[in-house]
Protein backbone atom coordinates (compact mmCIF):
# COMPACT_ATOMS: atom_id res chain seq x y z
CA UNK A 1 0.00 0.00 0.00
CA UNK A 2 2.81 2.36 0.85
CA UNK A 3 4.49 1.68 -2.51
CA UNK A 4 1.28 2.40 -4.44
CA UNK A 5 0.73 5.69 -2.58
CA UNK A 6 4.25 6.79 -3.49
CA UNK A 7 3.62 6.12 -7.20
CA UNK A 8 0.37 8.10 -7.08
CA UNK A 9 2.12 11.11 -5.56
CA UNK A 10 4.82 10.98 -8.22
CA UNK A 11 2.17 10.87 -10.97
CA UNK A 12 0.28 13.82 -9.52
CA UNK A 13 3.51 15.79 -9.25
CA UNK A 14 4.39 15.17 -12.92
CA UNK A 15 0.91 16.23 -14.02
CA UNK A 16 1.23 19.42 -12.00
CA UNK A 17 4.61 20.21 -13.57
CA UNK A 18 3.24 19.67 -17.08
CA UNK A 19 0.20 21.84 -16.39
CA UNK A 20 2.40 24.57 -14.98
CA UNK A 21 4.61 24.46 -18.08
CA UNK A 22 1.62 24.80 -20.39
CA UNK A 23 0.25 27.64 -18.31
CA UNK A 24 3.56 29.45 -18.35
CA UNK A 25 3.87 29.17 -22.14
CA UNK A 26 0.28 30.35 -22.59
CA UNK A 27 0.87 33.29 -20.30
CA UNK A 28 4.14 34.13 -22.04
CA UNK A 29 2.56 34.11 -25.50
CA UNK A 30 -0.75 35.79 -24.76
CA UNK A 31 -0.17 38.22 -21.94
CA UNK A 32 3.31 39.39 -22.80
CA UNK A 33 5.43 37.37 -20.45
CA UNK A 34 7.84 39.58 -18.59
CA UNK A 35 7.30 42.63 -20.85
CA UNK A 36 5.42 45.66 -19.67
CA UNK A 37 2.28 45.64 -21.85
CA UNK A 38 -0.42 48.22 -22.57
CA UNK A 39 -3.92 47.14 -23.50
CA UNK A 40 -6.10 48.78 -26.14
CA UNK A 41 -9.57 48.26 -27.52
CA UNK A 42 -10.24 48.25 -31.28
CA UNK A 43 -13.75 48.54 -32.67
CA UNK A 44 -14.50 47.17 -36.15
CA UNK A 45 -17.75 47.99 -37.95
CA UNK A 46 -17.45 45.05 -40.36
CA UNK A 47 -16.58 41.35 -40.09
CA UNK A 48 -12.98 40.34 -39.33
CA UNK A 49 -12.61 36.91 -40.98
CA UNK A 50 -9.55 34.92 -39.90
CA UNK A 51 -8.75 37.02 -36.81
CA UNK A 52 -8.21 34.89 -33.68
CA UNK A 53 -7.15 35.32 -30.10
CA UNK A 54 -3.37 35.19 -30.21
CA UNK A 55 -3.14 36.72 -33.69
CA UNK A 56 -0.23 39.10 -34.14
CA UNK A 57 -0.43 42.86 -33.87
CA UNK A 58 2.06 44.74 -36.08
CA UNK A 59 2.99 48.39 -35.88
CA UNK A 60 4.44 49.70 -39.19
CA UNK A 61 5.20 46.10 -40.14
CA UNK A 62 6.92 45.12 -36.85
CA UNK A 63 5.27 42.72 -34.43
CA UNK A 64 4.60 44.51 -31.16
CA UNK A 65 1.88 42.42 -29.49
CA UNK A 66 -1.04 40.00 -29.78
CA UNK A 67 -4.80 39.91 -29.83
CA UNK A 68 -5.90 39.09 -26.29
CA UNK A 69 -9.64 38.96 -26.81
CA UNK A 70 -12.49 39.10 -29.32
CA UNK A 71 -16.07 39.99 -28.48
CA UNK A 72 -19.23 41.17 -30.18
CA UNK A 73 -20.73 44.55 -29.36
CA UNK A 74 -24.12 43.87 -27.79
CA UNK A 75 -25.34 47.34 -28.72
CA UNK A 76 -24.43 46.95 -32.41
CA UNK A 77 -24.61 43.46 -33.97
CA UNK A 78 -22.47 44.64 -36.88
CA UNK A 79 -19.52 45.59 -34.68
CA UNK A 80 -16.62 43.43 -33.48
CA UNK A 81 -14.44 44.47 -30.56
CA UNK A 82 -10.85 43.24 -30.30
CA UNK A 83 -8.61 43.69 -27.27
CA UNK A 84 -4.89 43.84 -27.93
CA UNK A 85 -1.81 43.88 -25.74
CA UNK A 86 1.22 45.72 -27.10
CA UNK A 87 4.50 46.97 -25.76
CA UNK A 88 4.01 50.07 -23.67
CA UNK A 89 6.55 52.19 -25.56
CA UNK A 90 4.69 51.89 -28.90
CA UNK A 91 3.57 55.40 -29.98
CA UNK A 92 -0.12 54.71 -30.54
CA UNK A 93 -1.84 58.06 -31.11
CA UNK A 94 -5.37 59.22 -31.68
CA UNK A 95 -4.99 59.15 -35.46
CA UNK A 96 -3.30 55.73 -35.66
CA UNK A 97 -4.82 53.75 -38.54
CA UNK A 98 -6.08 50.19 -38.08
CA UNK A 99 -6.57 47.42 -40.66
CA UNK A 100 -6.76 43.66 -40.87
CA UNK A 101 -4.19 42.01 -43.13
CA UNK A 102 -3.48 38.47 -44.21
CA UNK A 103 -0.01 36.98 -43.84
CA UNK A 104 0.85 35.63 -47.30
CA UNK A 105 -1.67 33.87 -49.52
CA UNK A 106 -2.80 31.27 -47.01
CA UNK A 107 -1.61 32.76 -43.72
CA UNK A 108 -3.72 33.91 -40.81
CA UNK A 109 -5.09 37.37 -40.23
CA UNK A 110 -3.36 40.01 -38.14
CA UNK A 111 -4.08 43.53 -36.96
CA UNK A 112 -1.88 46.17 -38.66
CA UNK A 113 -1.34 49.55 -37.00
CA UNK A 114 0.11 52.50 -38.89
CA UNK A 115 1.56 55.41 -36.94
CA UNK A 116 -0.18 58.76 -37.09
CA UNK A 117 1.31 62.23 -37.16
CA UNK A 118 3.88 63.31 -34.58
CA UNK A 119 1.67 66.20 -33.45
CA UNK A 120 -1.35 64.00 -32.65
CA UNK A 121 -2.01 63.35 -28.95
CA UNK A 122 -1.44 59.89 -27.47
CA UNK A 123 -4.50 57.65 -27.31
CA UNK A 124 -6.09 57.96 -23.84
CA UNK A 125 -8.74 55.99 -21.99
CA UNK A 126 -12.29 57.32 -21.96
CA UNK A 127 -14.65 56.98 -18.96
CA UNK A 128 -12.54 54.32 -17.38
CA UNK A 129 -12.60 52.08 -20.45
CA UNK A 130 -9.57 50.93 -22.36
CA UNK A 131 -8.19 53.37 -24.94
CA UNK A 132 -10.23 52.70 -28.07
CA UNK A 133 -9.27 52.84 -31.73
CA UNK A 134 -12.12 52.92 -34.25
CA UNK A 135 -11.25 51.14 -37.49
CA UNK A 136 -12.45 52.46 -40.84
CA UNK A 137 -15.33 50.53 -42.49
CA UNK A 138 -12.94 49.14 -45.10
CA UNK A 139 -10.25 48.15 -42.58
CA UNK A 140 -11.41 44.54 -42.43
CA UNK A 141 -12.57 44.28 -46.02
CA UNK A 142 -12.99 40.72 -47.20
CA UNK A 143 -10.99 40.57 -50.41
CA UNK A 144 -12.82 37.44 -51.46
CA UNK A 145 -16.10 39.25 -51.21
CA UNK A 146 -14.61 42.27 -52.97
CA UNK A 147 -13.57 40.01 -55.85
CA UNK A 148 -17.10 38.59 -56.00
CA UNK A 149 -18.52 42.11 -56.13
CA UNK A 150 -16.12 43.10 -58.91
CA UNK A 151 -17.02 40.04 -60.96
CA UNK A 152 -20.69 40.79 -60.38
CA UNK A 153 -20.21 44.32 -61.75
CA UNK A 154 -18.38 42.94 -64.79
CA UNK A 155 -21.22 40.48 -65.34
CA UNK A 156 -23.74 43.33 -65.16
CA UNK A 157 -21.77 45.33 -67.76
CA UNK A 158 -21.63 42.32 -70.10
CA UNK A 159 -25.36 41.69 -69.66
CA UNK A 160 -26.23 45.33 -70.41
CA UNK A 161 -24.06 45.36 -73.58
CA UNK A 162 -24.72 41.86 -74.83
CA UNK A 163 -26.27 43.04 -78.12
CA UNK A 164 -23.35 45.38 -78.90
CA UNK A 165 -20.83 42.65 -78.09
CA UNK A 166 -22.70 40.18 -80.27
CA UNK A 167 -22.70 42.68 -83.14
CA UNK A 168 -18.95 43.34 -82.73
CA UNK A 169 -18.16 39.62 -82.71
CA UNK A 170 -20.32 39.14 -85.82
CA UNK A 171 -18.47 41.95 -87.60
CA UNK A 172 -15.11 40.43 -86.68
CA UNK A 173 -16.26 37.07 -88.03
CA UNK A 174 -17.43 38.72 -91.27
CA UNK A 175 -14.12 40.53 -91.66
CA UNK A 176 -12.17 37.32 -91.02
CA UNK A 177 -14.21 35.50 -93.68
CA UNK A 178 -13.55 38.34 -96.16
CA UNK A 179 -9.82 38.09 -95.46
CA UNK A 180 -9.94 34.34 -95.99
CA UNK A 181 -11.71 34.76 -99.35
CA UNK A 182 -9.15 37.34 -100.50
CA UNK A 183 -6.04 35.85 -98.95
CA UNK A 184 -4.26 35.70 -102.33
CA UNK A 185 -4.86 39.44 -102.85
CA UNK A 186 -3.63 40.20 -99.34
CA UNK A 187 -0.45 38.24 -100.08
CA UNK A 188 0.03 40.26 -103.27
CA UNK A 189 -0.43 43.54 -101.38
CA UNK A 190 2.08 42.53 -98.71
CA UNK A 191 4.54 41.42 -101.39
CA UNK A 192 4.11 44.75 -103.17
CA UNK A 193 4.81 46.65 -99.96
CA UNK A 194 7.94 44.56 -99.41
CA UNK A 195 9.14 45.30 -102.94
CA UNK A 196 8.41 49.01 -102.55
CA UNK A 197 10.31 49.25 -99.27
CA UNK A 198 13.09 46.91 -100.37
CA UNK A 199 12.31 44.45 -97.59
CA UNK A 200 11.62 41.32 -99.64
CA UNK A 201 15.27 40.30 -100.02
CA UNK A 202 18.34 41.63 -98.19
CA UNK A 203 20.14 44.09 -100.45
CA UNK A 204 23.41 42.25 -100.13
CA UNK A 205 21.76 39.12 -101.57
CA UNK A 206 20.09 40.79 -104.59
CA UNK A 207 21.40 39.95 -108.07
CA UNK A 208 23.49 42.89 -109.33
CA UNK A 209 23.60 43.99 -112.98
CA UNK A 210 25.99 46.36 -114.75
CA UNK A 211 26.04 48.37 -117.98
CA UNK A 212 28.63 47.39 -120.56
CA UNK A 213 30.80 50.03 -122.23
CA UNK A 214 30.86 50.01 -126.06
CA UNK A 215 34.09 48.68 -127.54
CA UNK A 216 33.60 48.49 -131.34
CA UNK A 217 34.61 51.85 -132.83
CA UNK A 218 36.52 52.58 -136.06
CA UNK A 219 40.15 53.62 -135.52
CA UNK A 220 40.99 57.34 -135.37
CA UNK A 221 42.85 59.00 -138.18
CA UNK A 222 44.65 61.42 -135.83
CA UNK A 223 44.80 62.19 -132.12
CA UNK A 224 42.24 64.74 -130.92
CA UNK A 225 43.42 68.22 -130.09
CA UNK A 226 40.72 68.99 -127.56
CA UNK A 227 39.94 68.13 -123.95
CA UNK A 228 36.51 66.91 -122.78
CA UNK A 229 35.13 66.37 -119.26
CA UNK A 230 32.03 64.22 -118.65
CA UNK A 231 30.28 65.30 -115.40
CA UNK A 232 27.79 63.04 -113.64
CA UNK A 233 24.51 63.09 -115.61
CA UNK A 234 21.43 64.69 -114.13
CA UNK A 235 18.16 62.81 -113.69
CA UNK A 236 14.84 62.96 -111.89
CA UNK A 237 14.56 61.18 -108.54
CA UNK A 238 12.64 58.29 -110.13
CA UNK A 239 15.64 57.60 -112.41
CA UNK A 240 18.40 58.51 -109.95
CA UNK A 241 18.35 55.11 -108.23
CA UNK A 242 20.00 51.72 -108.31
CA UNK A 243 16.66 49.99 -108.97
CA UNK A 244 16.01 48.45 -112.38
CA UNK A 245 12.61 49.78 -113.41
CA UNK A 246 9.65 49.09 -115.67
CA UNK A 247 7.11 51.57 -117.04
CA UNK A 248 3.59 50.06 -117.23
CA UNK A 249 2.28 53.44 -118.48
CA UNK A 250 3.57 56.84 -119.40
CA UNK A 251 4.86 58.60 -116.28
CA UNK A 252 4.65 55.48 -114.10
CA UNK A 253 7.70 53.62 -112.74
CA UNK A 254 7.77 50.27 -110.92
CA UNK A 255 10.96 48.68 -109.60
CA UNK A 256 11.73 45.16 -110.81
CA UNK A 257 11.73 42.95 -107.69
CA UNK A 258 14.91 41.32 -106.42
CA UNK A 259 17.28 43.14 -108.81
CA UNK A 260 19.55 46.18 -108.69
CA UNK A 261 22.18 48.01 -110.73
CA UNK A 262 25.80 48.01 -109.58
CA UNK A 263 25.47 51.71 -108.65
CA UNK A 264 23.06 54.60 -109.01
CA UNK A 265 22.17 54.90 -112.69
CA UNK A 266 23.70 58.39 -113.33
CA UNK A 267 27.02 57.38 -111.74
CA UNK A 268 27.10 54.11 -113.67
CA UNK A 269 26.16 55.78 -116.98
CA UNK A 270 28.90 58.41 -116.54
CA UNK A 271 31.48 55.66 -115.95
CA UNK A 272 30.44 53.66 -119.00
CA UNK A 273 30.31 56.72 -121.29
CA UNK A 274 33.86 57.66 -120.29
CA UNK A 275 35.00 54.05 -120.87
CA UNK A 276 33.34 54.07 -124.28
CA UNK A 277 35.25 57.25 -125.25
CA UNK A 278 38.46 55.59 -124.06
CA UNK A 279 37.64 52.47 -126.13
CA UNK A 280 37.16 54.75 -129.16
CA UNK A 281 40.69 56.16 -128.78
CA UNK A 282 39.99 59.32 -126.77
CA UNK A 283 41.65 58.12 -123.55
CA UNK A 284 43.94 61.19 -123.33
CA UNK A 285 41.21 63.66 -124.23
CA UNK A 286 38.29 62.55 -122.02
CA UNK A 287 38.03 62.33 -118.23
CA UNK A 288 35.77 62.84 -115.25
CA UNK A 289 35.82 66.08 -113.22
CA UNK A 290 37.51 64.35 -110.29
CA UNK A 291 40.51 63.45 -112.47
CA UNK A 292 41.66 67.11 -112.40
CA UNK A 293 41.73 67.54 -116.19
CA UNK A 294 41.64 71.19 -117.34
CA UNK A 295 38.86 70.82 -119.88
CA UNK A 296 38.03 73.04 -122.79
CA UNK A 297 34.61 71.39 -123.24
CA UNK A 298 32.04 69.53 -121.14
CA UNK A 299 29.59 66.82 -122.18
CA UNK A 300 26.38 67.40 -120.21
CA UNK A 301 23.86 64.52 -120.14
CA UNK A 302 20.31 64.69 -118.79
CA UNK A 303 18.63 61.26 -118.46
CA UNK A 304 14.92 61.33 -119.33
CA UNK A 305 14.03 57.65 -119.50
CA UNK A 306 15.90 54.41 -118.76
CA UNK A 307 13.43 51.54 -118.23
CA UNK A 308 11.53 48.60 -119.71
CA UNK A 309 8.21 49.67 -121.19
CA UNK A 310 5.49 47.07 -120.51
CA UNK A 311 2.50 48.92 -121.98
CA UNK A 312 2.55 46.44 -124.89
CA UNK A 313 5.47 44.13 -125.71
CA UNK A 314 8.39 44.50 -123.28
CA UNK A 315 10.81 47.03 -124.80
CA UNK A 316 13.92 48.71 -123.43
CA UNK A 317 13.61 52.48 -123.89
CA UNK A 318 16.44 54.96 -123.27
CA UNK A 319 16.21 58.70 -123.80
CA UNK A 320 18.69 61.38 -122.81
CA UNK A 321 19.72 64.86 -123.92
CA UNK A 322 23.43 65.55 -124.61
CA UNK A 323 24.88 69.07 -124.72
CA UNK A 324 28.39 70.33 -125.50
CA UNK A 325 29.37 73.33 -123.37
CA UNK A 326 32.44 75.45 -124.12
CA UNK A 327 34.80 77.20 -121.75
CA UNK A 328 32.70 80.34 -121.89
CA UNK A 329 29.64 78.47 -120.62
CA UNK A 330 27.82 78.59 -123.96
CA UNK A 331 26.11 75.52 -125.40
CA UNK A 332 27.80 74.67 -128.71
CA UNK A 333 25.64 71.71 -129.71
CA UNK A 334 22.74 69.65 -128.34
CA UNK A 335 20.96 66.47 -129.37
CA UNK A 336 18.28 64.16 -127.98
CA UNK A 337 19.12 60.46 -128.18
CA UNK A 338 16.16 58.07 -128.17
CA UNK A 339 16.78 54.35 -128.68
CA UNK A 340 14.82 51.14 -128.10
CA UNK A 341 15.57 47.44 -128.00
CA UNK A 342 13.18 44.48 -127.72
CA UNK A 343 13.13 42.54 -124.43
CA UNK A 344 12.22 38.89 -124.05
CA UNK A 345 10.43 39.67 -120.77
CA UNK A 346 10.23 42.18 -117.96
CA UNK A 347 12.20 39.94 -115.62
CA UNK A 348 15.56 41.23 -114.37
CA UNK A 349 17.95 39.11 -116.54
CA UNK A 350 16.10 39.81 -119.80
CA UNK A 351 15.60 43.48 -118.86
CA UNK A 352 19.34 43.93 -118.20
CA UNK A 353 20.21 42.44 -121.61
CA UNK A 354 17.70 44.66 -123.45
CA UNK A 355 18.79 47.83 -121.63
CA UNK A 356 22.44 47.09 -122.43
CA UNK A 357 21.55 46.69 -126.12
CA UNK A 358 19.72 50.02 -126.14
CA UNK A 359 22.59 51.68 -124.24
CA UNK A 360 25.10 50.38 -126.80
CA UNK A 361 23.06 51.91 -129.63
CA UNK A 362 22.86 55.27 -127.86
CA UNK A 363 26.57 55.45 -127.00
CA UNK A 364 27.54 54.32 -130.52
CA UNK A 365 25.75 57.48 -131.73
CA UNK A 366 26.86 59.72 -128.83
CA UNK A 367 30.65 59.26 -129.17
CA UNK A 368 31.07 60.23 -132.89
CA UNK A 369 28.51 63.03 -132.56
CA UNK A 370 30.42 64.49 -129.58
CA UNK A 371 33.79 64.16 -131.35
CA UNK A 372 32.45 65.91 -134.47
CA UNK A 373 30.77 68.69 -132.46
CA UNK A 374 33.85 69.35 -130.31
CA UNK A 375 36.25 69.07 -133.26
CA UNK A 376 34.25 71.60 -135.27
CA UNK A 377 34.01 74.08 -132.41
CA UNK A 378 36.53 76.97 -132.34
CA UNK A 379 39.21 76.51 -129.71
CA UNK A 380 39.55 79.64 -127.52
CA UNK A 381 42.95 81.34 -127.87
CA UNK A 382 45.34 80.95 -125.01
CA UNK A 383 47.22 84.10 -124.02
CA UNK A 384 50.28 84.07 -121.89
CA UNK A 385 51.43 86.95 -119.74
CA UNK A 386 55.02 87.60 -118.63
CA UNK A 387 55.78 86.61 -115.07
CA UNK A 388 54.88 89.16 -112.45
CA UNK A 389 57.62 91.70 -111.82
CA UNK A 390 59.29 91.26 -115.24
CA UNK A 391 60.37 94.61 -116.83
CA UNK A 392 60.30 94.67 -120.67
CA UNK A 393 63.48 95.75 -122.49
CA UNK A 394 63.93 99.46 -123.22
CA UNK A 395 61.97 100.51 -126.28
CA UNK A 396 59.72 97.42 -126.22
CA UNK A 397 56.10 97.99 -125.28
CA UNK A 398 54.38 95.25 -123.25
CA UNK A 399 51.61 93.39 -125.11
CA UNK A 400 48.13 94.75 -124.61
CA UNK A 401 45.80 92.42 -122.72
CA UNK A 402 43.41 90.49 -124.94
CA UNK A 403 39.85 91.71 -124.35
CA UNK A 404 37.47 88.97 -123.16
CA UNK A 405 35.28 87.41 -125.81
Amino acid sequence: METRARYALIGLFMLAVIAAGFSFVYWLENTGGFMDRASYRIQFSSPVPGLLVGSAVNFNGIRVGEVTGLTLDAADPRSVVAMIGVERNIPIRADTEVSVEVQGLTGGALIALRGGSASAPPLEADDGNLPTLVAAPSASQDWTQAARDAFQRVDNVLAENSEALHSAITNIDTFAQALARNSDKVDSIVAGIERMTGGSTPKSQLPTYDLIAVKDFPPLDEAPGWQLVVPEPTALMAVNTDKMQTQPAQGESVAIPNAQWADNLPVMLQEKVVQSFENAGYAQAVSRPRDGLAAGFQLLIDIRRFAISTSSEPTAEIEFVAKIMGQDGKILAAKTFTVTAPADSAEAPAAAVALNQAFAKAVAELVPWTADAVGAAPVPPVTTSPPAGTVPPEGVMPPEPTPPT
